[in-house]
């Protein structure tokens, strides 16, 4: 399995690019936002990717984050989402405003990438609250963005709490980031876990 490709980036078209690797052309799907963000035509890229391989095909999926490649990995568990859906919403959401949505249950957010109505988002917003990762964390503006080592004391605290209690790390982080949102960014720890606890338990 390929997990990871360096080389200059080749061509590029509305649905994937080609990087050439020491001369041989790695044909690679990507979203609409990975496209954006590529290196110029003959720059150096470093690309992580997914490897998927079926009866009549090898096909990889290219993100310049692994965050982004995790996320692509974590939307195809939900049924009814395949590799072409899971890159249109990562094409509409960065993967912080993605967790922030689940974070808050926002189905119409979601919603808002191509081929994904309100049933398909509603039953993601609803699947992934307990199954996704830890991709973010609440920044001062209550969404979801940046990495656990920097959030707010307070919030950590209430995090750390949650799980001494017995809730795993990404449940206790996304109700601990609803309070923030709730409470504002002053929020204090014990406030967090009380807002905490009544999401957990819903």
């Amino acid at each position: 399995m390929i997990g990871k490709l360096k080389g200059l980036i080749d061509s590029v078209d509305e649905d994937g690019f080609v990087i050439d690797v020491n001369g041989v052309g790695y044909v690679v799907a990507a979203s609409a936002r990975t496209l954006r963000n590529l290196p110029k035509i003959g720059e150096a890229a470093t690309l992580h990717i997914e490897t998927q391989v079926r009866e009549d095909s090898i096909r990889l999926f290219g993100f310049l984050a692994e965050q982004e490649r995790d996320w692509f990995r974590l939307l195809q568990s939900v049924q009814g989402v395949g590799a072409r859906v899971a890159l249109a919403i990562l094409g509409v959401l960065s993967s912080a405003e993605l967790a922030g949505a689940i974070a808050r249950q926002d189905k119409a957010m979601v919603a808002r990438a191509p081929g994904v109505g309100p049933k398909l988002a509603a039953r993601l917003v609803l699947e992934l609250k307990d199954k996704a990762p830890l991709l973010g964390a609440a920044d001062l503006g209550g969404d979801i963005a940046a990495a656990p080592t920097k959030l707010p004391q307070p919030a950590e605290d209430a995090v750390l709490a949650l799980v001494n209690l017995g809730y795993n790390r990404p449940q206790a982080a996304l109700a601990v980031a609803k309070g923030v949102a709730a409470l504002g960014a002053q929020a204090q720890t014990a406030s967090l876990i009380r807002v905490g606890l009544k999401e957990l338990a819903q």
